[in-house]
């Protein structure tokens, strides 16, 4: 063998060996791209894609490679899914990196995001196995911090109102009184019989009720003189008239002797169809049925009695069973009753509340003026009225309120125990479940809470914020003014929608403040960022402290005007 020959074989075994034997090296930070920089919470999450490059002649084909994203911050750390690689000469399942040509990969790495995570940094450490040995390269920071503003969605009572179980308390109420006075077939006169009726003379006395009642007053007295839908339709209407004058000239003259000032309106129909229908629906008539067919097959009053007629046996017992009831003048009265005054119902709820109602007690809850005063009332009223869910859905209510969410999920829950339809109760049980981060749960509940009081337009976009659903919190919200609202379009980069959002908030709060100032910090609006963080602290001091940390303002950190307002 030549020496030529030797040398390159030689050479070839050395190249060989090299590539066998020699140490992974460290790797720096131009190797690595990470998605996004920094890093973002999403649904409470924080996901981030790595892509990483192994050069040429640099992956030995002996070696194991483990890369573990690690996100360190304060003094804690906590690793992601580790991703596996290994050299040409491995025999393994996981990805091969080619010696000479190196390689090119992607990696997804997610933490359950923690506020102390703000401010923090993302790593990657490298564990080697070559051979027998083991060995560590040094770590690579592959992304600085997390914006968190995602986290800036609330589920707070006065960014979403709990709802008040409705009262349904009336100040004035209405009585109604009716009577019938019948008369005899083609006759208008009235009988002795027909005035002595009880209906007739609980009628009387009910106008002489209303004439000494202080609370009470006739809204409407109506006389109405019919017809039976029999015989010609002159006669008919003749007869419909007298009744209904004679009717009126005798109730007059009562109401003289009773010194009661009633107006009595009156009018009368001709044939009464419509009272025939309703009393052949509710008889036992034979061919009932065919009855009422005729009666929608045929308008015309004459064709209606002809074929009617032509049921002679059945018109018999119309005959004797119905026409007689509709020869009649009806009497209607609506009386106007006044309830308590609230002076009257707030004595009372204080002094002796099992005078009131329950309509009325719930209202007084309205009219307290102590936050103190209101849940007192609500207490009461779970004592008199213990099994209406309204009681416990509005103690729990004041409870929310005040801060002290397990003793509001109580009585929420006693709430929907009592009365699983309400859709007040579920709205308040699901804005629980939605504060303790219970979103699924929480929007179960919501399904159960059309026609509630509460904004679930409010409560529903918040939760799909919390899910990471922008788009469709941004829909939901579209017509409500709130930080939440303004917050969803800043996520979705709708920025011209969350600054006309901002400006329509009724009451802005630190928060409102904070929002404008992330809006201009990624519209580069200096100037806007400075008066909004002016205000935001102003409002809430601990502001300051966010901000110094918050990376929607990393260009600013350095910024003396910023400082100055952070102080």
């Amino acid at each position: 063998m030549s020496k030529k020959t030797l040398f390159v074989a030689a050479m070839a075994v050395a190249v060989l060996f090299t590539s066998c034997s020699k140490n992974l090296t460290a790797l720096d930070g131009t190797y690595f791209k990470t998605t996004p920089n920094p890093l973002e919470v999403k649904a409470g999450e924080v996901d981030a894609t790595i892509t990483g490059t192994f050069p040429e002649k640099y992956f030995n084909k002996r070696a194991v490679l483990t890369v573990t994203p690690v996100l360190k911050y304060g003094n804690q750390e906590v690793q992601g899914e580790p991703t596996v690689f290994q050299g040409e000469k491995v025999l393994g399942n996981d990805r091969t990196i080619a010696y000479r040509a190196g390689g090119t990969y992607s990696m997804s790495s997610n933490f359950v995001y923690q506020p102390e995570m703000a401010k923090s940094e993302l790593f990657l450490n490298f564990d080697v196995v070559q051979k027998k040995k083991n060995y560590k390269l040094p770590s690579v920071k592959v992304a600085d911090g997390i914006i968190a503003t995602s986290q800036l969605v609330s589920t707070s009572a006065k960014e979403i109102h709990p709802a008040i179980a409705p009262d349904n308390f009336q100040r004035v109420t209405q009585e109604n009184e009716n009577a019938d006075i019948l008369f005899l077939i083609q006759q208008a006169q009235l009988r002795s019989s027909e005035l002595n009726k009880d209906d007739v003379v609980a009628f009387t006395e009910k106008v002489k009720e209303a004439r000494d009642a202080r609370n009470k007053e006739i809204a409407s007295l109506k006389v109405l003189g019919y017809a039976s839908p029999d015989g010609a339709f002159e006669l008919n209407k003749n007869l419909a008239e007298r009744r209904q004058k004679v009717t009126t000239d005798y109730l007059n003259k009562e109401f003289k002797k009773l010194q009661a000032n009633v107006t009595i309106d009156s009018d009368f129909t001709a044939e009464d169809w419509e009272g025939f229908q309703k009393m052949m629906e509710a008889s036992d008539i034979q061919d009932k049925e065919l009855i009422l067919r005729v009666l929608s097959m045929y308008q015309d009053p004459e064709e209606r009695e002809r074929e009617i007629k032509n049921l002679a046996t059945t018109f018999q017992s119309i005959a004797d069973e119905i026409l007689p009831q509709l020869r009649r003048s009806r009497l209607k009265m609506t009386v106007d009753v006044t309830g308590k005054s609230d002076a009257e119902i707030m004595t009372l709820s204080a002094r002796n509340p099992k005078e009131l109602t329950a309509n009325e007690l719930l209202y007084a809850g309205t009219l307290a003026s102590t936050n103190r005063e209101q849940t007192r009332i609500y207490e009461k009223f779970i004592d008199i009225y213990p099994d209406d869910a309204r009681g416990y859905n509005n103690l729990g209510m004041m409870h929310y309120y005040a801060g002290d969410v397990d003793r509001a999920e109580k009585m929420f829950e006693k709430a929907v125990q009592l009365d699983p339809a309400s859709a007040d109760a579920n709205y308040n049980l699901g804005l629980i479940k939605l504060g303790k981060g219970q979103v699924t749960d929480a929007q179960a509940l919501f399904g159960k809470s059309a026609g509630t009081v509460g904004n679930l337009d409010a409560a529903l976009g918040a939760s799909y914020m919390m899910q990471g659903d922008y788009a469709k919190a941004q829909n939901t919200l579209d017509k409500v003014n709130s930080n939440n609202a303004a917050l969803v379009q800043i996520l979705n980069n709708d920025y011209n929608g969350a600054r006309n959002t901002l400006a329509a908030i009724i009451s802005p709060d630190a928060t409102t403040a904070y929002l404008g100032a992330i809006l201009a910090a990624r519209t580069n609006d200096r100037d806007a960022v400075y008066s909004n963080l002016r205000e935001a602290v102003r409002l809430d001091k601990t502001m300051r402290r966010k901000a110094a940390s918050d990376l929607e303002f990393a260009k600013y950190f350095a910024d003396k005007t910023f400082m100055t307002i952070l102080k």
